[in-house]
């Protein structure tokens, strides 16, 4: 007799998996299957995918943190105006110059460009038009020219479109806002203020000099020569670049003002034309242009935008309702927190 055995013969059993037993004259899918009686069904979990989270993190939190340092007098008077400049000259022309070179000329970032001076056309007289109705003072309405068509589409817009569109669409937001906002505030918002404020209009080679000595503006010329950057040089770049947010989300809660002022209507049809009807527009134009879908939700994010910080500051120092200006600039900043990732879910989920 032959007792000799293989190693396979000592590995335990495993009995066969037997068929599930099916009632006569029912269908039983196995993706649908009922747990069977007496047995809790099994817990699923799902991973949060939310990559915006953060971004949107360090923003809010540099924010509560430039409040408490209002609160408490922690930096002197001209700190925000400091970091703002450092902002300005530094941070930003950082960006421009390491985000741009990746951009891919196309005629559709002419829509980038047209989106806000389009706005901007349509709000002059939606402005005065409401003025008449609501009466309101001619400081109310130079504000409001300033702060509704105007968004802070540098300082808050950067660090909002890489939170919540991603890094890489903060280019497009750089040509929206060189080519856009900016000079848009450098010639409407000068002849707005010399409108209302009786000043001397500014003249062509006064506009011209303004923008062409702006560091952000610089930088976006110097960005569109096609020359490859060292990985040291973009090294260096990405570093100053990252400062951007937290100091500017700090610098502008430094000044931040959440009061409301006696123009209380001027100030709620400024913050819901800003951050609801502006960039409704804005999404109706996309669409009808056919915009390729990363460029309209720029152009939608972007729109909507709280007030600009520079407008407001135009409007202070000409005398125009400085606390219409300060609520208006203080509580489109609070409430984009909130306005901004809802257009983005939106955005997201619209086909």
């Amino acid at each position: 007799m032959n007792i000799s055995a293989s190693p396979s013969d000592f590995r335990p059993r495993i009995p066969a998996a037997r068929a599930p037993i099916h009632l006569a004259g029912e269908n039983h899918p196995e993706s649908s299957r009922a747990p069977s009686v007496g047995r809790l069904p099994p817990i699923r979990t799902k991973a949060i995918d939310a990559p915006m989270l953060g971004p949107l993190t360090l923003i809010v939190a540099m924010l509560v943190a430039g409040l408490i340092a209002q609160r408490f007098s922690s930096f002197p008077e001209s700190a925000s105006e400091t970091l703002n400049r450092f902002v300005v000259q530094i941070c930003v022309p950082a960006a421009v110059l390491l985000r741009v070179p990746a951009l891919t000329l196309d005629v559709s970032l002419v829509w980038l460009v047209i989106t806000p001076w389009l706005l901007t056309g349509l709000a002059v007289p939606l402005v005065l038009g409401v003025r008449r109705l609501a009466r309101f003072t001619d400081a109310a309405t130079a504000v409001l020219l300033l702060c509704l068509p105007l968004g802070n589409t540098s300082f808050v817009g950067y660090p909002m479109i890489g939170a919540l569109l991603g890094e890489d669409k903060v280019r497009l937001a750089v040509v929206y806002d060189q080519l856009g906002s900016f000079v848009l505030v450098s010639t409407y918002g000068l002849f707005v203020v010399a409108r209302f404020a009786g000043t001397e209009k500014p003249t062509a080679r006064a506009v011209a000099l303004r923008v062409l000595q702006f560091p952000p503006f610089v930088a976006l010329l110097v960005a569109l020569i096609p020359i490859p950057h060292p990985a040291w040089l973009d090294a260096a770049l990405e570093g100053i670049a990252s400062s951007l947010v937290p100091v500017a989300m700090f610098a502008v809660a430094l000044k931040m003002k959440l009061r409301l002022p006696a123009e209380k209507s001027a100030l709620f049809f400024g913050l819901f034309g800003k951050m609801v009807l502006l960039p409704a527009i804005a999404l109706g134009l996309g669409y009808l242009v056919h915009a390729p879908r990363d460029v309209l939700r720029v152009m939608v994010l972007e729109s909507a935008m709280p007030p600009m910080v520079t407008a407001g500051a135009l409007a202070v120092a000409a005398g125009f309702a400085p606390e219409l200006v300060a609520a208006t600039v203080g509580f489109g900043i609070a409430l984009s927190v909130a306005t901004l990732p809802t257009w983005t879910w939106l955005l997201m989920h619209l086909p």
